[in-house]
């Protein structure tokens, strides 16, 4: 019979031919961009909130001599500083090895990612503290008629339709509010432009005059996610020593360690003024 002289007779001997690696898939920061955000100290000394009680005016009498009423400041919250850090050791033999990545740079970047991953992972979990009202429950299937009721109890919370609020949903339930209001799911276009919006583009501005954002990081338990409405003084992330890379050299490991550290605090400011809502989270498969 014949020699072929096929792929199988050079396969174990032949090279591979390597293309650069990727980056896992992770949650972009966007919970950074929508809470109150400190840069203003260093060290662990923490952060201390305080809030002015409420007075109410009532009516006098010609005759009337005011009385002083109290006015002082009480602890609203305290933020608390962390340390996160995460370490990559590279030898001197992979570093000139591994081609054609960098491990250098690609490392350094991934300790970033990493870092940043921590902190949109801890403020999307202090929406559940919010204590301005709870909409929905476990298991429960978002809708409209729940956001808008959120949005208004918001809107009450801080008692002004002036306030700029932002909602966070989990992907998935967008998914199933997205269905409801497009072609997909509805059969009435009660307001043909928000649906053709939601057809042709898959996502709208905003809702009730509040912007909507998707989220796929944080924790969802046993198929629910806790998300919520609130304004930027609800929530808050205190700074106080940037992500920050640093290289060390160690001779007789041969070997450079790439160390990752970052101190931050980070919770609800006032949470009465945010509304949480909890509603399954599952994928959908419709």
């Amino acid at each position: 019979m014949a020699d072929l002289n096929t792929w199988a007779d050079v396969s174990s001997i032949a090279n591979n031919i390597q293309e650069d690696a990727l980056f896992v898939v992770r949650e972009t920061a966007l919970m950074q961009n929508l809470v109150r955000t400190y840069r203003d100290a260093r060290g662990d000394n923490p952060r201390k909130l305080y809030q002015f009680n409420q007075s109410t005016a009532g009516t006098i009498i010609e005759t009337d001599d005011l009385t002083s009423s109290a006015f002082t400041p009480a602890l609203l919250a305290t933020l608390t500083p962390i340390e996160v850090g995460l370490q990559f050791f590279v030898t001197d033999r992979r570093r000139d090895s591994q081609v054609p990545e960098s491990i250098i740079s690609d490392g350094g970047r991934e300790l970033g990612l990493a870092a940043g991953d921590y902190v949109e992972t801890a403020l999307i979990g202090d929406m559940a503290s919010l204590t301005g009202g709870t909409i929905g429950a476990a298991g429960t299937a978002i809708t409209w008629g729940y956001l808008a009721a959120a949005i208004a109890r918001a809107k009450n919370a801080n008692k002004s339709m002036a306030v700029p609020l932002a909602a966070v949903v989990h992907g998935y339930q967008w998914a199933v509010l997205a269905k409801a209001a497009s072609v997909a799911g509805a059969t009435v276009a009660v307001a043909p432009g928000f649906q053709e919006e939601m057809s042709r583009s898959g996502k709208v501005s905003e809702f009730l005059g509040v912007p909507i954002y998707q989220v796929f990081g944080g924790t969802v338990s046993g198929d629910d996610f806790v998300g919520g409405v609130f304004p930027r003084d609800a929530i808050a992330l205190d700074w106080r020593r940037a992500v920050q890379v640093e290289g060390q050299r160690d001779a007789s490991r041969r070997g450079t360690e790439f160390n990752m550290s970052a101190v931050f605090a980070h919770g609800v400011a006032r949470p009465t003024l945010g509304i949480k809502f909890t509603f399954d989270a599952s994928a959908p498969s419709s």
